[in-house]
């Protein structure tokens, strides 16, 4: 069994980061996930609020506002957030995710410092509203039982702890993918620093099961970083593997849906045309470890 599927008591107090990005358009969701956050227990948190092109207002004491003039996409923001906060661990929460387990922070630092090579951790996502948990958060090909804990790579940015150092060999999250696909780059990253992406099935957070369709950008968003993620981060002859291994699965679960086809090709081609930002390829053992683990970076 792995550290993060025991009840692990940790000796000391480790300092916990935690950055919540939001642009100010979900004021109840957002004092609910604050709310959540300052009910943790056992556990030092130096809070953060990041308003994206919003100031922070009405935040409950014990979280400070971090306030970007203009709304800097998901990476920007949670980039000067971490900068902003005192921590061994970041926890990156988006304003509408919430915790009802008042020892989540703790049992998840505990993992951390029982297990050394663990460098990101991403709990199982539920929503109780719906009482659904939604596959598309279990990363990994086949998802099976949401419970079942296992190797990451790729992960879901809502609610995600990562160890600091982790983070810095990585460079943080990418400013220039603006927001989508950050999280594949991350974990990939993680793994090329000899750490290792962990989805924890045991630990559960809460979040809207809603389709990430109702975002305007989604589709462009999707297409231009599904190829920058390749280009970023891949050796050269991977590249057009993954990109187009990638094409064909999209185009397969579009079925001809000509609306979201379209624009995801703009953004696909896009991808190809426009400066991707500095590139920095994982290394072949790098792809070796992620191989043996069943996720070559080209599926």
């Amino acid at each position: 069994r792995h550290p993060v599927q025991q009840s692990i008591a940790s000796n000391h107090m480790t300092s916990v980061g935690v950055v919540v990005l939001t642009m100010g358009s979900r004021p109840d969701e957002l004092r609910r996930g604050l709310e959540s956050l300052l009910a943790q227990e056992d556990v030092e948190l130096d809070i953060v609020c990041v308003g994206n092109g919003w100031q922070p207002v009405d935040l409950p004491p014990g979280v400070r506002p971090v306030f970007l003039p203009e709304n800097l996409g998901a990476c920007g923001g949670r980039n000067a957030g971490a900068a902003a906060v005192h921590g061994d661990i970041l926890f990156f929460f988006d304003d509408d995710a919430w915790l009802t387990d008042p020892q989540f922070v703790r049992r998840a630092v505990a993992a951390f410092d029982a297990w050394p090579e663990l460098g990101i951790l991403q709990p199982r996502v539920h929503d109780p509203l719906s009482d659904a948990d939604a596959t598309r958060w279990i990363p990994r090909v086949r998802k099976g039982d949401p419970h079942e804990s296992s190797a990451a790579f790729s992960v879901w940015e809502g609610a995600l702890l990562v160890r600091r150092s982790t983070f810095d060999a990585a460079g943080g999250f990418g400013d220039e993918l603006f927001y989508y696909h950050e999280g594949i780059e991350l974990a990939w990253r993680c793994w090329d620093s000899g750490n290792v992406a962990w989805y924890a099935g045991n630990l559960e957070a809460h979040h809207p099961a809603a389709a990430p369709t109702r975002h305007d950008m989604f589709y462009r968003m999707h297409g231009r970083n599904r190829v920058w993620v390749a280009r970023r981060n891949l050796p050269t002859p991977l590249i057009p593997l993954y990109v187009g291994t990638w094409t064909a699965l999209h185009v397969i679960k579009s079925r001809g849906d000509k609306a979201g086809l379209r624009p995801w090709f703009d953004g696909w081609k896009e991808g190809w045309r426009e400066d991707p930002g500095p590139r920095r390829p994982i290394s072949w053992r790098t792809v070796g470890r992620m191989a043996m683990r069943g996720r070559p970076p080209v599926i």
